[in-house]
């Protein structure tokens, strides 16, 4: 089984290795990078790739590890008891599988992301370590063990909101998604938008890195970003001419996709006034 570039999903060769090594080595990868730069979708690509099923975690600030083994709902059980019901009788009725018993249980072997893993609590991570590492848990209402019967693929994402513990980087391979240069960034937008003309393209990207690049940028947009703002501009059928910025007009045309924030758009107002002075 290796990973590649799909035709929807443009990886760099460091990305492919990354992926490839985590497979053969049978540990997590642990995915870090700017929110937009396609780690989510990263998974998604693997399981595509290698053809198998995702089972998709979402964490939360709320969401506790103990909930992706199973959660047991005492309150049913017990208000099933008062109405006489038979099914109180077997407490398996009142589990619910989290996604790593979904995983673990799985016939075939799956890819198993766990999305987000630094909204959750600092201990969240580590309160996984023994059942990522062993791939068997416990359940104690029913006495059983849950056993991997194929080791899942792991891929956890992480924006880099907070630190995450060293025993559990231990047990990861780690990959950081660098934001991509211009050449990769224009292969992405072709996958997505196959017909765009070369001309309009290579202004785009121009004058998205000149925006990247601005000094002071409080939030700088992202791959994502990039490709709603070129979606925006074809449903406009805006030619390269319409994009071209000068000192008077400092914000680029459909802003709103890039900027996301007021002090931004602020700054290049700033920018723009400034340059109008230095004009007379």
């Amino acid at each position: 089984m290796r990973f590649g570039s799909t035709d929807s999903y443009i990886a760099t060769d460091d990305l492919i290795m990354a992926v490839n090594a985590a497979v053969t080595l049978e540990r997590p990868l642990l995915v870090k990078g700017e929110p937009g730069t396609g780690k989510t979708e990263l998974a998604r690509q693997v399981a595509d790739s290698l053809g198998m099923e995702i089972i998709e975690w979402n964490v939360k600030s709320t969401t506790r590890a103990h909930q992706g083994l199973y959660e047991y709902d005492a309150v049913s059980r017990l208000r099933d008891s008062q109405l006489g019901e038979d099914r109180v009788h077997d407490v398996r009725n009142y589990i619910k599988q989290g996604k790593l018993w979904q995983a673990f249980s799985a016939e075939k072997k799956v890819v198993l992301l766990i999305d987000e893993v630094d909204k959750a609590d600092i201990e969240f991570p580590n309160d996984l370590l023994q059942e990522l590492d062993r791939m068997e848990f416990f359940v104690y209402e029913t006495g059983e063990t849950i056993r991997a019967a194929q080791r899942p693929v792991v891929i956890i994402t992480s924006n880099n909101e907070k630190e995450l513990p060293d025993a559990f980087l231990r047990r990861c391979f780690f990959h950081f998604i660098r934001f991509p240069d211009a050449e990769t960034l224009g292969r992405i937008v072709r996958v997505h938008f196959p017909g765009i003309k070369e001309g309009l393209l290579s202004t785009a990207l121009t004058q998205f890195f000149e925006l990247r690049e601005t000094p002071g940028l409080k939030k700088k947009p992202s791959t994502s970003e990039m490709l709603d703002w070129l979606k925006l501009i074809l449903a406009e059928d805006l030619g390269p001419e319409d994009l071209k910025r000068d000192g008077v007009n400092a914000l680029p045309k459909l802003h709103g996709a890039l900027l996301k924030n007021e002090q931004d758009v602020h700054l290049f107002e700033r920018l723009a006034f400034m340059a109008r002075r230095q004009g007379r």
